[in-house]
């Protein structure tokens, strides 16, 4: 049985700028010199996985705009390239950039034509983003002298074909990372978020998904820890952004931690907890700004948390249905409403029911609500 002492996971936020791959590189040295065994799951750059959804939706409504969204895409990875390495380390780096973006930049132009971005589409395009941040970051710790791999998550967690908010079909995955970890002994730079079914096609966990394979691979390998590094210095009870007055929450239950991400926290994705408290594996997050903080830990022991937390949730869509004929909405008519919700991956957040219409307040996915409507 392979044990990895830890599991590291870094957010976009954590990577948006060369400088802040720089610092991580820094953090990873730290644990690489002391001897520890690690593997680490990267997210897209901050912002990323934003341009590919504006890029689609343009394509997908016909509009050229689409090429402009593309090529602030491309600059921006290219850009990083070219201040994280020198002249000479750069070629073979922005020639498999450069294919990689040529695939999207055709994927694209089919979506186009096409008038249309499926959700098998837009899994794939949404790949892109989490591809590019870890071939680039591998390639750099390489070069700060880390035995680093790139591994496409793709080769290892297999997942059923519900676009946008895949299930990991854990017994295939479970054998994949095992024998793929046996064979590579390497410290593995993993993407997060995107998986493919069991026929190749490109999966995604849905947004956010990235804690959840860290989550993955360390149920699988009987990690020690999952430590999650962000730009807060762990979990508060409200988001500072809107909340001058938050504070820092300790510790936290594995149950108290599932409830506060299935309401809405943005700081745990809301599938994390699940693989972890399994193997009763605790979960630490941390500031990669001040690594000198405790942050925040997460385990199965119980605890008393007086302070009320506070969760805003943006770009949020209020849809009520009602039958033409204003009869009763009954169990027949909920049914029929919950397998639609279902089928296009929607998740509610709020839902209320009268006797004559049923409303739901749903985040407003680009591509998603048109298709439910």
């Amino acid at each position: 049985m392979i044990i990895l002492m830890k599991v590291l996971k870094f957010g976009g936020s954590s990577v948006a700028k060369p400088e802040r791959i720089k610092g991580i590189a820094n953090i990873l040295k730290d644990y690489y010199k002391r001897g520890e065994k690690f593997a680490v799951v990267f997210s897209a750059f901050g912002g990323v996985t934003d341009y590919l959804i504006k890029m689609s939706s343009a394509a997908a409504n016909g509009e050229e705009s689409y090429l402009d969204h593309f090529n602030s895409f491309s600059k921006r990875h290219i850009d990083s390239v070219n201040e994280l390495f020198i002249e000479g380390d750069r070629k073979d780096i922005l020639l498999e950039l450069k294919n990689n973006h040529d695939v999207l930049k055709g994927l694209l132009k089919g979506v186009f034509l096409v008038r249309e971005a499926s959700p098998r589409t837009m899994d794939y395009v949404l790949s892109f983003g989490e591809r590019n941040s870890n071939f680039i970051i591998s390639h750099y710790l390489r070069k700060e002298g880390i035995n680093a791999n790139y591994l496409d998550a793709r080769k290892v967690i297999k997942t059923d074909k519900k676009f946008g908010a895949a299930k990991v079909d854990l017994d295939t995955t479970f054998n994949n990372i095992q024998e793929y970890f046996t064979n590579h002994p390497e410290i593995q730079i993993t993407t997060g978020f995107i998986a493919s079914s069991k026929g190749g096609l490109t999966t995604t966990l849905g947004r956010g998904g990235s804690d959840f394979t860290a989550a993955v691979l360390a149920n699988v390998l009987n990690a020690e820890k999952v430590i999650i590094w962000k730009d807060v210095d762990g979990v508060l009870n409200a988001d500072p952004r809107y909340f001058s007055d938050t504070k820092l929450i300790r510790q936290l239950s594995f149950t108290d931690a599932i409830e506060l991400a299935y309401y809405g926290a943005k700081v745990i994705h809301p599938k994390t907890i699940q693989p972890l408290k399994e193997k009763k594996i605790p979960l630490h997050v941390r500031s990669f700004k001040n690594v000198n903080k405790s942050g925040t830990i997460i385990n199965s022991e119980s605890c008393n948390n007086k302070n009320p937390s506070y969760i805003v949730k943006e770009n949020q869509v209020l849809i009520s249905i009602s039958d033409l004929e204003l009869s009763f909405i009954v169990e027949e008519h909920l049914s029929y409403i919950f397998m639609l919700l279902s089928n296009f991956n929607i998740t509610i957040n709020l839902m209320q029911n009268s006797a004559v219409s049923f409303s739901i307040c749903v985040d407003n996915h680009s591509y998603k609500i048109p298709l439910l409507i």
